[in-house]
C-alpha cells in the first residue's frame, strides 16, 4: 500500500468515527449503518479496509434494508471501488459526489479569536442553529443529538458570534492526530462575511493545542462556496472521492 493510499484509508476510517451511526453492524465485511434521518453517510453501506468481493455484502445489505423499511443505498470511496461494477448495471442512481480535503496543522494563526466560543458539547443555540439552518425535523434533530451522543473521542464545538447573535457553527473530532471537521453552518443571513472561517479556525487552533498534526473534512464536489470555503483555509490536498449508489425508494 502506497503512503498516499494508506493515509487515504486513515483519513477514511477518522470520517466514519467521527460521524458515529448509532445504529449498525458488519455484514460480510463491510459496514452497514441504518441511523434514520437524511444523512446517506449515516443510512449506507461501506467498504472496509481489507473488503473482498462485494457480492455477499450487498445481497444481505439489500434484504436488511428491505426489512427495515429503508432504501438501499451503498457509498463507493475511490479507494475501495468494487460495489461500482455489481451496481452501475441496476437501477441505482449515482448522486452525491464527495471531495476528501486533507492539511496539515502549521501555520495556524498564534492569537485566538475571541468571537468564537470553543466548548466540549453543543449548547442549545449551537443545536437551534444546526437544526434550523439544515430545517430539520424534529425526528433528524434527534438523530443528530444521537450522533453527537456516540462519539468516543475528543470534540469541540464553535460557534462564532457577530452582530449579537450567533454566525456560524462548526464541530470537530479528535481520532489521534487527526482532526476531522463536521457540521460547518453559517445563518442564511450571514453568509459570506467570513464566520464558518472564524469557526473552523478556531477549531484547528484547539486540535493543534491537543496534539493534532492535520485535518480533514469532506465536501459535496459541486459546493463551490463550501470548497472556495475550505480551500481558503488550507485545504487544498484532495485525497479521494466517493459517490453513493441509491435504490429506489
Amino acid at each position: 500500500m502506497t503512503p498516499d493510499h494508506e493515509l487515504a484509508w486513515r483519513v477514511e476510517e477518522a470520517c466514519l468515527n467521527a460521524w458515529p451511526s448509532p445504529r449498525q453492524l458488519l455484514v460480510e465485511g463491510y459496514l452497514l449503518r441504518a441511523a434514520g434521518g437524511p444523512s446517506k453517510r449515516q443510512n449506507s453501506v461501506n467498504p472496509l479496509r481489507g473488503s473482498g468481493p462485494p457480492e455477499p455484502a450487498v445481497a444481505a445489505a439489500r434484504a436488511i434494508y428491505g426489512r427495515l423499511g429503508l432504501r438501499a443505498i451503498f457509498r463507493i470511496p475511490e479507494i475501495a471501488p468494487q460495489m461500482e461494477p455489481l451496481l452501475a448495471g441496476s437501477d441505482y442512481d449515482v448522486v452525491g459526489e464527495t471531495c476528501t480535503l486533507f492539511r496539515d496543522l502549521d501555520g495556524l494563526p498564534a492569537v485566538p479569536d475571541p468571537s468564537v466560543a470553543v466548548a466540549p458539547a453543543p449548547g442549545a443555540d449551537w443545536l437551534a442553529l444546526r437544526d434550523a439552518v439544515n430545517r430539520a425535523d424534529a425526528a433528524a434533530a434527534q438523530v443528530f443529538r444521537d450522533t453527537v451522543a456516540a462519539l468516543v473521542q475528543p470534540r469541540a464545538f464553535a460557534t462564532a458570534a457577530a452582530e449579537g447573535g450567533l454566525a456560524a457553527i462548526a464541530f470537530g473530532v479528535l481520532d489521534r492526530e487527526l482532526l476531522v471537521i463536521e457540521s460547518v453552518v453559517t445563518l442564511e443571513a450571514l453568509r459570506g462575511r467570513g464566520h464558518a472561517k472564524r469557526a473552523v479556525t478556531a477549531l484547528l487552533r484547539w486540535a493543534r493545542q491537543e496534539g493534532a498534526r492535520s485535518a480533514c473534512l469532506q465536501v459535496v464536489a459541486t459546493n463551490t462556496p463550501a470548497r472556495a470555503l475550505y480551500g481558503g483555509l488550507g485545504f487544498k490536498t484532495e485525497l479521494y472521492r466517493y459517490h453513493y449508489r441509491v435504490g429506489p425508494a
